[in-house]
Parts: C-alpha cells; sequence; structure tokens
C-alpha cells in the first residue's frame, strides 16, 4: 500500500472557505431573525392600540338643566329717562338781490389801423430815349395816362392806356416807358399786396411848354 503524504497548506484553505460558509449562514440567519423580530414587534404594537381605544368609555356628560316656567313672569318697572332736545336753530342766509339784466361784454379795443401805401416807381426812366422820331418831325407833343398793375411781389402784370395822347405812336412809346419801370408793391395793412395805378407819361419837345 502506497503512502501519499498530506499537504498541509491544502487542508489550510479548505478550513478557511469552510469557516467563512458558516459565517456568512449565521448572518443570513441573523438577519432574517432581525428582520422578523421588528415585523412582530409592529403587529403587537397595533394590536394593543386597537385594544386600548376599544377599552375607552365616553365620559359622562353633566345633567341637563332644571326646565324653566314660563307661565308667570314677574313684572317689569320701565322709568322712562328725562330727554331734552334741543334743535339748532339755522340762520337764513342773507338774501342776495338776483338781477336778470344782461352784462354786456366790454368792445373789443379797436384795431390800429396801418395805413396802407400805392404802388411806387423805384428806377428812373428816361422817357425821351422813347420818344418816337416821326412824332418829333412831326411836333406830336401829349400826355398818356398808363394803368399799371403791379403784384405783391413787384412783377408787373398788366399795363394798358386808360387815357390816350391823340397820337397812336406816343400811346405806344407810352406803354414802352411803363414796360421798363420797376416797382415797389403797394401795401396794405403792413402787407405787400396786388394794386394798379394809372402812371401819366409825358411827351414833350424842347422848347415847348
Amino acid at each position: 500500500m502506497a503512502y501519499y503524504p498530506h499537504d498541509s497548506n491544502y487542508f489550510s484553505r479548505r478550513g478557511f472557505a469552510f469557516l467563512g460558509i458558516i459565517v456568512l449562514h449565521v448572518f443570513i440567519i441573523w438577519a432574517f431573525a432581525v428582520g422578523f423580530a421588528q415585523q412582530g414587534v409592529r403587529y403587537v404594537q397595533t394590536i394593543l392600540q386597537t385594544n386600548i381605544i376599544e377599552t375607552e368609555k365616553p365620559k359622562d356628560l353633566p345633567p341637563p338643566p332644571p326646565p324653566v316656567d314660563l307661565k308667570e313672569r314677574p313684572p317689569v318697572q320701565v322709568i322712562a329717562p328725562d330727554i331734552n332736545i334741543s334743535v339748532p336753530v339755522d340762520t337764513p342766509p342773507p338774501i342776495q338781490q338776483v338781477t336778470t339784466q344782461r352784462v354786456e361784454a366790454a368792445p373789443p379795443a379797436p384795431r390800429a389801423i396801418v395805413p396802407g401805401t400805392p404802388i411806387k416807381q423805384i428806377n428812373p426812366v428816361d422817357v425821351n430815349s422813347y420818344y418816337p422820331e416821326t412824332s418829333r418831325r412831326n411836333g406830336e407833343e401829349g400826355r398818356v395816362g398808363v394803368k399799371t398793375c403791379v403784384a405783391a411781389t413787384g412783377k408787373t402784370v398788366s399795363i394798358e392806356v386808360a387815357n390816350t395822347s391823340g397820337f397812336p405812336m406816343l400811346d405806344e412809346a407810352a406803354m414802352k416807358v411803363a414796360r421798363a419801370m420797376k416797382f415797389k408793391p403797394a401795401t396794405s395793412e403792413g402787407k405787400p399786396v396786388e394794386s394798379c395805378a394809372t402812371l401819366p407819361i409825358k411827351f414833350t419837345l424842347k422848347g415847348g411848354s
């Protein structure tokens, strides 16, 4: 029969493993026991609380008050107090005289009147330079009234013969003189306005009166 020597390390490892398994089982059993114990304690507390609530009896209520006899009532004497009432007397307001006469408003102050000014010639024009040569040779002289209308801007808008001299050539020359003139517009209440005026233009030969 052969002899096999024992390995001491092998047996020590198996012993540790076996011991670990036992410790693990003991821990599991302890955990279950603790859990069941807590559940049992809770169950016992619930039963005790239920018994205590059931064993409590309602407290005795106090007896009701005796009935009151409402058939006879003692007479009540009421003494009326003296009441002094003072009524204030309102003083009537003073009588005011009411007039139905209408008060007329004061008339507005009179408006300041600014005098107007007529159109005014602002440039000199030599009438002799417009004298027709034929009229000179024929000895024609005369005075022409030319109606001239000037706008608010100072521009001449229309020219026409208002008073003839009797000579057509002199009338035509007078209109040329009026066209050559420049004017300052007329004013009304300080503002320029369109206006018309008749300008006298005289043609006289030298040596004539």
